[in-house]
């Protein structure tokens, strides 16, 4: 046999590999199969591919990685597959052997400013309080109206997916439990979460204090390197999975998030790193944690719509406790979505490294949300919030999304008592 074109550390498992009997099952689950209709743009192909390269029949070309690049990694496949193939970990150990030879040429600038940028606080802040100046002064409305990002696809989605920046709402480090205490609890606030939708990280601790936990807020936590991983920078994921597991200490009950991404990560630390793997069974999303909670909730006459985020739902399997939630609330009507699990698009840093096919998923799923005749959109990570919110608007469809616990905490301001 021809030697393997990949090489230790963090090899894909050529036994998991060997899992799938290329049964399709997975093909349409599969959003980039549903938009390119290739093969090769499919779980079962990405995975002949990896196979391939693993028992030294191909080599890492710039086709094998363009493949690997155009997957979303939302892991629809994982829960469609009979044979239990681990699809999320292979696409990760097989972007980290390609990581090696740096980034395609046509966006290696992209690249490089967002991952020095976005996980970093200190120069997301920066960068936000531009961003803030340039929608704020007119020169957003200028250059939109002039059409001069168009030459510019990538820069023209990331332009497009933020909203309104609103300006940062740091937390306090403690919040007490009201009531009976059950526990203590860290809070993760996230990159995007933190800077662009605070008040989800404000709604958050109030609601878990409201249940009973005590919640701590370390000052010094870091991003968890979700957006990293899935990269295959597994190096730098690392180092922050290291990090942050010094920042939350052994004294808490359950560290607890409420992005599907960083708690997919999160939960997973395990497989990456030794120590990490006490963090990650202690890692929970705010809808476990609130799901068996007393909470007195006020009416809201509305009518609801969940959009299930792909890293709740196929990585970490929570389907149940978010909807088990929204219709606690009195008056509140939940209508179900068609495609609810198919990607929206956002996908972490995919909406701006591959504009075209996150914008045909984010059409398709704004499609099925007015098909529902709902005027709110919930939804459990922020990038989802924005995808949507964008398609949304690019629709002119008078939709509102928020992420669940918004509705929660709205509800609780309700209750007359």
């Amino acid at each position: 046999m021809a030697p393997s074109a990949f090489a230790p550390p963090d090899a894909p498992d050529l036994a998991e590999l060997r899992k799938c009997v290329h049964c399709g099952i997975c093909l349409p689950q599969c959003p980039t199969y549903r938009v390119l209709g290739e093969e090769m743009d499919s779980p079962r192909g990405r995975i002949y591919l990896m196979r391939a390269a693993a028992e030294g029949r191909i080599e890492l070309t710039e086709t094998f990685a363009r493949h690997l690049d155009l997957c979303l990694g939302c892991r629809a496949c994982e829960s469609a597959c009979p044979s239990g193939v681990r699809f999320g970990s292979l696409l990760e150990a097989t972007r980290a052997q390609l990581r090696r030879h740096g980034p395609p040429p046509r966006r290696r600038l992209l690249e490089h400013f967002i991952y020095s940028v976005f996980p970093e606080p200190g120069r997301a802040g920066a960068a936000l309080g531009l961003l803030r100046l340039y929608q704020r002064s007119g020169l957003q409305r200028l250059v939109r109206s002039t059409g001069a990002l168009r030459p510019f696809p990538r820069l023209r989605a990331m332009e497009g997916l933020l909203g309104d920046v609103p300006r940062a709402e740091p937390l306090p480090e403690l919040v007490p439990a009201r009531g009976r205490r059950r526990g203590r609890v860290g809070l993760l606030t996230g990159c995007v979460q933190g800077r662009l939708y605070p008040g989800v990280n404000r709604d958050t601790a109030r609601l878990l204090a409201l249940a009973g936990w005590e919640v701590v807020v370390p000052r010094a936590q870091g991003c968890c390197g979700a957006l990293e991983l899935h990269a295959g920078k597994t190096d730098d994921f690392r180092a922050r999975a290291r990090r942050l597991v010094a920042t939350f200490g052994d004294d808490l009950d359950w560290v607890v998030t409420n992005a599907a991404g960083c708690g997919s990560a999160l939960k997973e630390y395990g497989h990456w790193v030794q120590e990490a793997r006490g963090l990650a069974a202690r890692t929970r999303d705010v809808t476990e944690m609130l799901v068996d909670a007393e909470l007195s909730l006020g009416r809201l006459e509305l009518t609801v719509t969940y959009h299930d985020p792909c890293h709740l739902a196929h990585a970490q399997g929570i389907r149940r406790e978010p909807r088990q939630l929204l219709r606690r609330i009195p008056g509140l009507r939940l209508v179900e979505l068609a495609e609810s699990d198919l990607c929206c698009g956002s996908a972490g840093v995919y909406s701006i490294l591959e504009p075209e096919v996150a914008r045909e998923l984010m059409e398709l799923k704004v499609a099925r949300i007015a098909e529902t005749g709902a005027t709110v959109v919930a939804t459990g990570n922020p990038g989802c919030l924005m995808q949507i919110a964008q398609g949304c608007r690019m629709r002119g469809l008078d939709v509102t999304v928020v992420h669940p616990v918004e509705l929660l905490a709205r509800a609780a301001d309700a209750y007359p008592g």
